[in-house]
This record gives C-alpha cells, sequence and structure tokens, in this order.
C-alpha cells in the first residue's frame, strides 16, 4: 500500500521560512508528477506548485520567486522550500502524486496534511 507522509510544518513568524518534505512509501514501481496543494480554513484546497519526474516546475502565481519545490527520485521524496512566508500562506499544506504502485494502474494519492500557521 501507499503512503505519503508530509512533515516539516509548525508555527513560523512573518518573514520567516520552513521547508516541508513529503515521503513516498510502500511498494511503487514510478512516480510521476508530485504536488503540494493547500487549503486555509473555510476555502477551498488548492494547488501551490507542481513537479513532473522529469524536473518541470509549475507555481500558483500567489507562491512564485517564494516557494521552490524540489524532488529526491532516489528517496521517493518532493519538498518544498517556502521563503518569505507571510498570513495569507497559514494552511493545511497536503502532498500528492501520481503513483504506479507495483501490479496496479497509476492514480492520485494524498498525503493526510501538515499545518503550516504564519503568525504576523
Amino acid at each position: 500500500q501507499v503512503q505519503l507522509v508530509e512533515s516539516g510544518g509548525g508555527l513560523v513568524q512573518a518573514g520567516g521560512s520552513l521547508r516541508l518534505s513529503c515521503a513516498a512509501s510502500g511498494s511503487i514501481t514510478s512516480i510521476h508528477t508530485m504536488s503540494w496543494y493547500r487549503q486555509a480554513p473555510g476555502k477551498q484546497r488548492n494547488l501551490v506548485a507542481a513537479i513532473t519526474s522529469g524536473g518541470t516546475t509549475n507555481y500558483a502565481d500567489s507562491v512564485k520567486g517564494r516557494f521552490t519545490i524540489s524532488r529526491d527520485n532516489a528517496k521517493n521524496t518532493v519538498y518544498l522550500q517556502m521563503n518569505s512566508l507571510n498570513a495569507e500562506d497559514t494552511a493545511v499544506y497536503y502532498c500528492n502524486g501520481y503513483i504506479y504502485a507495483t501490479g496496479y494502474y497509476g492514480k492520485y494519492y494524498w498525503g493526510k496534511g501538515t499545518l503550516v500557521t504564519v503568525s504576523s
């Protein structure tokens, strides 16, 4: 069974930085695009950043120039470096990956999320 586990969330002051990690585990054949989403209280879940297996990245306009997504394919891990954080970045951050589990068709998997709180 495939699992995605996020880590690195917490409380940070405005202007500070955090680095989120998301590790995929289980019987995995390959991982294609991996993404970070976030959901603020009372709002819908939105894409923050995505990275393909080849390293092509895509960012939401609100985080361009501040956040950087990267991945370590050998470790099945994706990272999100978040700089210049502000109160609007407060949300639960979810990891998402399109994963081929061994013997199965590919599908999207979600982590359970990690809370990022930015104090002003």
